[in-house]
């Protein structure tokens, strides 16, 4: 029998706009005051950790039931209806008090994508929200992006401390996800490092972003990784040594027990805590501890066949990850398929369109697929 998998979190429509061909350098090349631009047609799909990671889950063969809330607008029926395709509507909340969350996803050839964002329903997610009779029976819990979620950053994450620690006494293993944030909005403002640091003990799986967790726990760092990266995308100058290393390791230290940091084009770092810790992660995921126990590993990226967008590239990556996790594959086999469902994903405008099977990417792999240098 499947392990069951429970994605919770933010969802919404996201619209991505399709530019014309040919790599710009800078935004000002493609966007400015009174410049008509020739569009292709709008790519249209669910976004967000519950749509992108627990749809990915669920197309990767696990079982999956989704828990969020959108508004009983027209977003919202569109939602509904695109879960329905995938029969993983049933769990989702309409709340009539609320609109529904969409983004904008700018995803300008040779430029990282801009997104314009609306939380909607999103803020007003709670504990209340969560079907614990479902969260008993799952062998993982899976949260994705309380930065764009007011009530799980409000209060220092009391709310968000509350869930995990509340799903975590289920017996169900927990992962945790975020989402970048405006420095300038309610989110950007919010005291990170201590709502992190509340958080994480009850956090057995921990897959940010570097972007994410270095803005969160290191803004000095940030701030000059921004001034090395000139305009550009922070991760091209990353030091694996100098600047990923001490940040997993504090991670390890505030109490997940698994961390996966997504460090863009460049792949990848796996860090895990040693045994005594890992014993901790619930037995209902069948975590070979011996096997994951004190890991600190690089993976580099696979070269993609063709570049479209980056949306949903790091949520797929972290359902690839986790459904192999539990699928009982190794550490290394669970880097490997996460790099390579990454790959796949940039391929299609969507997050999902992309995907491959195990199968066909562990044939790709061992046919040789060739990495980034």
């Amino acid at each position: 029998m499947k392990k069951k998998v429970i994605v919770a979190g933010h969802i919404c429509l996201d619209i991505t706009p399709v530019f014309p061909d040919g790599k710009v350098k800078s935004v000002e090349q493609v966007l400015s005051p009174g410049k008509l631009i020739q569009m292709g047609n709008a790519d249209v799909h669910t976004g967000g950790a519950v749509a992108n990671t627990g749809l990915a889950m669920k197309l990767l063969g696990a079982d999956v039931s989704l828990m969020g809330k959108v508004g009983e607008d027209a977003f919202g029926d569109m939602i509904l209806n695109i879960l329905d395709g995938y029969d993983a509507k049933e769990g989702m909340i309409r709340d009539k008090e609320s609109t529904t969350s969409y983004s904008v996803v700018l995803a300008i050839p040779g430029i990282d994508r801009i997104f314009l964002h609306h939380p909607g329903a999103n803020h007003t997610f709670a504990v209340s929200d969560i079907d614990f009779d479902k969260v008993k029976e799952a062998a993982l819990f899976h949260f994705g992006y309380p930065t764009l979620m007011e009530s799980m950053y409000n209060n220092d994450g009391a709310e968000l401390v509350h869930l995990m620690k509340s799903v975590q006494e289920t017996g169900a293993a927990t992962s945790l996800d975020l989402a970048a944030v405006d420095a300038n909005s309610k989110a950007g403002q919010a005291d990170w490092a201590k709502i992190l640091g509340r958080t994480l003990p009850y956090v057995d799986f921990f897959v940010p972003s570097i972007e994410e967790l270095c803005f969160m726990l290191d803004r000095d760092k940030f701030e000059e990784l921004q001034v090395r990266a000139d305009g550009g995308d922070i991760t091209d100058v990353l030091d694996i040594e100098q600047d990923v290393k001490p940040l997993a390791e504090k991670c390890i230290t505030l109490g997940c027990k698994v961390l996966l940091l997504k460090c863009g084009a460049k792949g990848m770092y796996l860090q895990t805590a040693g045994e005594e810790k890992l014993r901790q992660v619930s037995v209902r995921t069948e975590l070979d501890v011996a096997a994951w126990a004190e890991k600190a590993v690089f993976e580099k990226s696979y070269i993609p066949e063709k570049i479209l967008s980056g949306t949903g590239a790091g949520d797929t990556s972290i359902a690839a990850f986790l459904t192999a996790m539990l699928e009982g594959n190794t550490p290394e086999m669970c880097l490997h398929l996460a790099a390579a469902t990454g790959a796949s994903c940039v391929a299609a405008y969507d997050a999902l369109s992309g995907l491959k099977s195990f199968e066909e990417l562990k044939k790709k792999i061992e046919e040789g697929w060739e990495k980034v240098c």
